[in-house]
Parts: C-alpha cells; sequence; structure tokens
C-alpha cells in the first residue's frame, strides 16, 4: 500500500518515523492500549507512501489471545480510504457549492420581488394621478368642456388604462413563475364572462369596423374556474383577434361543451393574417414578438399569449391554435368541466351600459363625513382630496405615517384612507398604531388601504395590520367613491 517491501519497511522504521507517519502520533499508543485489553474503535489515520503521496487509511484494531485468554499480539486491519476521502470531500465542496448557488437564487429571487415590488408602486402611483385627473374632468364637476377637449382626455385615460394592463401582465407573469399566483375558484356563468369580455373589447372592434360574432351549443353552463383569470384570458385571445385581423373584418368567439372529454372549449376564431407552422411553438413564449423589427406593423409586448397558456395550466387546461397564413387563426382555450346541472336557459341579451353623467349630477353630501388621507405623493393626494369633497366630505390630509397617527385623535374621522408606502412611517405600522390608540372611536372606524403594492400577501398584511378594505391603485374615482359611501352610508 505504501510502495516498501518489508525488509525496506523495517530497514526504514529503524532509523525513521516517515513509515508510521501519521496525522497524529502514530498507531503505536492505539496498538499499546489494545494490547492492555482495551476497546479501542475504528479510527482513521494516514501514510506516507514511499513516493511522497498521502494514502489515507482506516485502521481497525483487535487483540489476540491465547488459549488462557491472554491477549499476545495486536491484529491491525489497515484500509485505503483514499478514494472515499476525495469522494466525501468532493461531496463536501458540491454542497457547499450547492448552498451557495442557492443562497445566490434566493437572494435573486427576493431582489426581483423587491424590483417587481418597487416598480410596480413607482409605475403606478403616478398612473393614478393621470387616470384620476382624466377621470374627474370627464365628470365635469369642474365645469363644462368641449367635445374635443373630452376626446382627448378620453385618449388620456385609454392610453394610461393601457400602460396599467402592461404593469398588470407583467407582474401576473412574474407571480406564475414564482408560483405565488393563487386562483380564486368558484362556480361562474359562461354567459357573463363571455358577454363582459366581448364588451370590453367591443370598443376596440368598432374602431376597426370589424363584425364580432358569439355563439354556444351550450346556453346557461356553469364552469368551476377563477372568473377574473378566465376573463383575462378571453380579454387577451379576442384582443389579439382585433389587432391581427384587418379593418370590416370578421371574427368571434364560441363556447362548445364536449362532455365526453369533461371539457369546454372556449374558441376565439379571426380571419386575419395568420401564423405560419414554424413560428406556432414560439408564439406562447413571454416577449416573443413574430414580428419583432423595426417596422413592425403590431405593437405588443408579446406577454398576452403566454399569460393565456400559464393561466390555462393553472385550470388544468391548455390552449391550442390552428392558424393558415393569409386566412386566419383558431384560439381553443379548454378547460375542465363537469356538467353536472346544466341549464338551458337563452343567454342574457348583452346591453350596453350608460355611463352616469356627472355633470348633471348634483354633489350628495353625506352629512359632513370627514375623511382622513394619508397620501405622500401630493398629486394623487390632491385628485382624491378634490373628488371627495366635491361629492360632500370634509377632507383632512397627512403626507405620512406620523402625521396620520397625530392628525387622527385631533378630527376623528369617520374613515380613513391610507397609503402604504410613505417615508418615515409606513402605512402598515400607522394602521396598526390607529387600531390600538385608547379611543373606542378607533377600533371600529373603517380604514382604507390604497396602495401601489399589488404583489402576493401585500393584502393580507394590509387585512391583518387592521383595514377594513384592500384596493390597489390606480383605482377609478367612481369606484373609489362607491367603496366610500358602502362604508360611510349618505344617510348614517
Amino acid at each position: 500500500m505504501i510502495g516498501y517491501t518489508l525488509e525496506e519497511y523495517r530497514l526504514l522504521s529503524l532509523f525513521s518515523t516517515r513509515a508510521g507517519q501519521t496525522g497524529s502520533t502514530g498507531s503505536l499508543p492505539q496498538v499499546r492500549a489494545v494490547a492492555s485489553g482495551a476497546n479501542i474503535p475504528l479510527y482513521e489515520s494516514f501514510f506516507t507512501t514511499r513516493d511522497n503521496r498521502r494514502l489515507d487509511v482506516e485502521i481497525n484494531l483487535s487483540p489476540v489471545r491465547d488459549t488462557s485468554g491472554t491477549i499476545v499480539m495486536v491484529q491491525a486491519v489497515v484500509r485505503d480510504i483514499t478514494a472515499r476521502k476525495k469522494a466525501d470531500e468532493t461531496l463536501r465542496q458540491n454542497r457547499d457549492e450547492l448552498g451557495a448557488a442557492n443562497l445566490a437564487l434566493a437572494k435573486a429571487s427576493r431582489l426581483k420581488d423587491e424590483f417587481l415590488a418597487s416598480m410596480s408602486h413607482e409605475l403606478r402611483t403616478p398612473l393614478t394621478g393621470i387616470l384620476g385627473i382624466a377621470e374627474a374632468l370627464q365628470m365635469q364637476f369642474h365645469g363644462n368642456l368641449n367635445d374635443r377637449q373630452l376626446k382627448g382626455l378620453k385618449n388620456i385615460e385609454t392610453s394610461g388604462h393601457h400602460l396599467l394592463d402592461l404593469i398588470n401582465d407583467i407582474l401576473d407573469l412574474s407571480k406564475i413563475e414564482a408560483d405565488k399566483l393563487d386562483l380564486h375558484i368558484e362556480t361562474c356563468q359562461v354567459s357573463d364572462i363571455c358577454n363582459a369580455s366581448l364588451q370590453l373589447t367591443r370598443g376596440m372592434a368598432h374602431q376597426k369596423h370589424q363584425m364580432v360574432e358569439f355563439s354556444t351549443n351550450i346556453p346557461g353552463a356553469a364552469l368551476r374556474a377563477d372568473p377574473r383569470r378566465l376573463k383575462q384570458m378571453l380579454v387577451n385571445l379576442l384582443s389579439n383577434a382585433i389587432k391581427f385581423t384587418p379593418e370590416h373584418g370578421s371574427l368571434g368567439l364560441s363556447v362548445d361543451a364536449r362532455p365526453e372529454q369533461h371539457l369546454l372549449a372556449f374558441i376565439v376564431w379571426d380571419r386575419g393574417i395568420g401564423i405560419g407552422a414554424e413560428d406556432i411553438s414560439r408564439l406562447f413564449q413571454p416577449f416573443v414578438q413574430l414580428d419583432a423589427g423595426l417596422a413592425r406593423q403590431y405593437s405588443g409586448t408579446g406577454l398576452g399569449l403566454s399569460l393565456v397558456d400559464k393561466l390555462a395550466r393553472l385550470h388544468g387546461g391548455h390552449v391550442t391554435l390552428e392558424s393558415t397564413p393569409g386566412h386566419g387563426s383558431r384560439f381553443t382555450l379548454l378547460l375542465p368541466w363537469q356538467n353536472d346541472n346544466p341549464s338551458q336557459d337563452a343567454l342574457p341579451v348583452d346591453k350596453p351600459v350608460a355611463k352616469p353623467n356627472y355633470a348633471d349630477r348634483p354633489a350628495q353630501p353625506a352629512q359632513h363625513s370627514t375623511i382622513l388621507l394619508a397620501d405622500d405623493d401630493p398629486l394623487v393626494a390632491e385628485t382624491f382630496t378634490d373628488f371627495l369633497s366635491v361629492n360632500g366630505y370634509q377632507m383632512v390630509t397627512a403626507s405620512n405615517g406620523f402625521d396620520l397617527l397625530r392628525l387622527a385623535p385631533e378630527c376623528l374621522p369617520d374613515l380613513i384612507l391610507a397609503d402604504i408606502q410613505m417615508p418615515g412611517m409606513d402605512g402598515l405600522q400607522a394602521i396598526e398604531k390607529i387600531r390600538a390608540l385608547p379611543l373606542p372611536h378607533f377600533k371600529k372606524v373603517p380604514i382604507i388601504a390604497i396602495t401601489a403594492l399589488v404583489m402576493p400577501g401585500d393584502e393580507e398584511k394590509c387585512l391583518q395590520a387592521g383595514a377594513n378594505q384592500y384596493v390597489g391603485k390606480p383605482i377609478p374615482l367612481a369606484s373609489l367613491l362607491e367603496l366610500v359611501q358602502k362604508l360611510i352610508p349618505p344617510t348614517a
């Protein structure tokens, strides 16, 4: 094992300890201990070979006794464990490297979450002001506007919502990739989802003078799904069909029951430009644009179809595509479906909903109810304050959590609107401290957390801190007023 003959080793051992060199004091003390009757467990050591290599060994010492039981020899079994030690060292290094890689991945994931949360806040906050002001001006609270001004405001609002949709798509895709997107499954009426999706995209089709058809072979069907995400999938598919169908073209949505497969098929078809077979495999990848050149004809980020595919898979379904260049495409969204109690009721007629004319409606005072608003963004604070003041509420504003905590006992508000990300003391801390104030009023005062942070877990954190409602920015002013009136009824 160590490269010496027995004679060489005997000769060497007379003049040098090299042949018996070990990592500690050698084997001689252990041999003497076993010879005296001690029990020495298996132990590791090493030798230096003739060519000056380290040889790791495992040594097992046992006594040899004569017929009377007296120890006359010590037997040593020495096993070369160099390969095993190298394997153990390699395994340890790999484990350390894997641990370091996992730490780096965890840090990268945390940094990505922090970046997404920060970007969501920084993008949603100015959009809240932009959309809020555009909506408030269209309501004409501050005076009548001419048609050209109203059209300009409508264009601002439309562009703002386009940016908001883009932000939402990026956040949704990131949540799915991080396995943090929760579905809220419930029984929903397929007709309601389809009509709502068609209503949301009807304006786009109307601008291009397109014919949009809808048909189903099972009116009144119900489906177990997340209604918001199902609507999101259909709107994405319909928007794509509208975008890639020329003016005066036709497209449609149909629902096809496949009870033998326990599937419900939502089919979105168009007579547009179509897709080549070589491009179909790339179509559902995120950020992929088939027309990606500088002179491309169609705008977009390439996120919509990727989101549809991933959301369908989260529902236990999938998406298929049939397409012929120059003749159109046919996307089929297949979702699990149990036809337990089918209804054959006719689909409701989709009637346009008239938008209320705020200019003709007098402000309805809420008996001088006081709202305490805390938001560090002056534009958002001014937009909300002006709008709620016109609707009869007395407004008190704070720019951070400290001001919110200081002003609350002074004005005893009927409702608190609190932003979450604020300097000094954030909204979560402020809400917790308000709930802990000794005045009974603050145990029951409604608190709405209005925040641009819409990452997984944010809503739960706000509710745990003591908020009654969680609202993500931007929120339509009409929806904000409806929520406020729900928590502070005008007749209260």
